[in-house]
């Protein structure tokens, strides 16, 4: 023993110069501690290391130079120095992508493609599948062949999660797993990577782990934003503590979990999972733990996650219980615009839009109110009566709210010449007022803005993802009709997103129908609150 281990560190001291020679103690010490590893459980952290020290420098070839020096060096060391060497070259190929060193990747890639799949395979095979080193050996080589769309991705998908399913059942060691489920969120297999996220959580909660500590690991994950296992956690820390905390503490504990996980600008959330705790403490508490800023919250939450109806309810809940809400203008305008343009209820949504326009303090959504009422008026050829809310909006609005003004005034201009309301504005208005469009339901545009809240003269995007069949080899032709109060840009028919800004504050909606060369694929509309 002493011997080979006078030998690889002469080897070590030989080769450390020629890398970089600040991390040669370093080096020495690892390799000393690979030699005298009494079990491979001692191996996992010193490879580890020796690894980072490589990867740090991008010293790819010189780590799988120095693995294949230890092979052969001492007993049981195959299944590292192969997952090693697999690993090193999988790493090395993505390098040479991202720095475009072109000539080494076309000569050599090939080679470091055997070397992925040989290595991962070697280690598959001679390490125990009781070993944390057998699954990510898997995991890497179901990542290579994911990364290359090839024909043998499904089989390694499956290798390793028949792996995973058979670790498990009795691994001490659940870390694997939560990499294993990690990774494959970050490829999009998010059924899969639940599946094996609830084997981490299970294994995690059969440790006996207390309520205090299984509450500061899911919050951990939220900050991560792993929000799939955190959830997992949460929903088990919230299942324990709704049977153990007093009404008292559990309240304000699940509007913190609410408020925590509820749509935001910046950071994690998701908030369909925030309507899940507001839903529970709702059931819980019923209205007593809702206070105005709550009731807002969960409006809003509800509004970013295209649930309009319940939004609707939300809001008029919000003004039912606190009628002088800060939020008045802005609830009762967006009731006006789901109730009218989601609901198709145009005498409800005039309603909404009629409590705005009667008052004599003007806001950007009482001027807006006023438009919509003359859009509808005009929509159903009651020009005189449209004609009046224009003039109305005008006057009121005097040298402020242009945006608004600017429709105004282009609507206007449509009556006095006996023109259509303009192209894109009436087919919205068609499709979503006249009984003959029932079909389309606001579910195949996904339109959104980004960011929802913002201040005026920030940029906003505005995008839609439609859902469009195949047309055999052919891409499908799509037209996008931009209406509303679209800020500065002006969309052209095939842009699906653009950037926009608004020089005036408050609640602007962008209305969108997509038409493909068959008829309408679908309409949408998304609000986004300029302050």
């Amino acid at each position: 023993m002493k011997r080979i281990l006078i030998l690889l560190v002469s080897y070590v001291m030989c080769l450390v110069p020629c890398v970089f020679a600040q991390e040669n103690n370093k080096l020495v010490t690892l390799s000393k501690q690979i030699i005298e590893a009494k079990t491979s459980l001692d191996l996992y952290e010193p490879f580890a290391e020796l690894a980072k020290i490589y990867y740090t420098e991008n010293k790819y070839s010189d780590f799988t130079e120095y693995l294949k020096s230890l092979q052969g060096k001492k007993k049981g060391l195959e299944p590292f120095t192969n997952y090693y060497i697999a690993e090193a070259r999988y790493f090395q190929l993505k390098y040479l992508q991202e720095s475009q060193g072109w000539d080494e990747y076309f000569n050599k890639g090939n080679d470091y493609r055997n070397e992925i799949t040989e290595g991962a395979l070697g280690a598959i095979t001679a390490a125990s599948i009781k070993e944390p080193l057998n699954i990510y050996a898997r995991l890497l080589l179901w990542r290579f062949h994911k990364d290359q769309e090839d024909a043998l991705k499904d089989a390694a998908l499956d290798s390793l999660m028949q792996g995973l399913a058979e670790y498990s059942k009795e691994a001490a060691d659940i870390q694997v797993v939560k990499d294993a489920a990690q990774a494959l969120s970050g490829y999009g297999e998010k059924g899969k990577s639940r599946e094996l996220y609830k084997i981490y959580a299970d294994k995690l909660l059969a440790s006996d782990i207390k309520d205090e500590q299984l509450r500061d690991i899911a919050s951990d994950f939220y900050k991560k934003d792993n929000l799939e296992l955190s959830e997992s956690l949460f929903d088990v820390y919230i299942e324990r503590i709704t049977k153990s905390l007093p009404k008292e503490k559990l309240v304000p504990e699940l509007t913190a979990l609410a408020k925590q996980f509820a749509w935001k600008e910046e950071g994690p959330s998701d908030p369909s999972y925030a309507e899940k705790l507001f839903s529970q403490l709702e059931e819980i508490a019923g209205g007593e733990a809702f206070d105005e800023g709550l009731m807002y919250l969960r409006a809003f939450n509800l509004e970013k996650t295209k649930d309009f109806l319940p939004a609707a309810v939300a809001y008029i809940k919000l003004l039912g219980d606190y009628p002088k809400t800060e939020y008045s203008d802005e609830a009762n305008f967006k009731i006006g615009i789901i109730s009218t343009y989601v609901e198709r209820d145009i005498a409800k949504g005039r309603s909404y839009f009629e409590k705005l326009a009667d008052k004599n303090t003007l806001s950007p959504q009482v001027i807006s109110s006023i438009y919509q009422l003359g859009l509808l008026a005009q929509w159903q050829e009651n020009f005189d009566k449209a004609k009046e809310y224009y003039n109305t909006a005008l006057t009121k609005a005097g040298e402020d709210f242009q945006e608004t003004v600017t429709l105004a005034k282009e609507r206007l201009k449509e009556i006095k010449e006996a023109k259509p309301i303009e192209y894109n504005l009436k087919t919205f208005l068609d499709v979503s007022l006249k009984d003959e469009y029932l079909v389309y339901e606001m579910t195949r545009l996904d339109l959104k803005a980004a960011p929802y809240k913002t201040r005026i003269e920030k940029s906003v995007g505005i995008s839609s993802h439609p859902i469009v069949g195949e047309s055999g080899c052919f891409q499908v032709e799509v037209q996008y009709l931009w209406s509303g109060h679209l800020g500065r840009a002006l969309p052209g028919l095939e842009e699906a997103q653009f950037a926009t800004e608004y020089i005036h504050s408050g609640s602007k909606e962008v209305n969108l129908v997509v038409v493909t060369p068959s008829g309408i694929l679908d309409r949408d509309l998304v609000m986004a609150d300029i302050n």
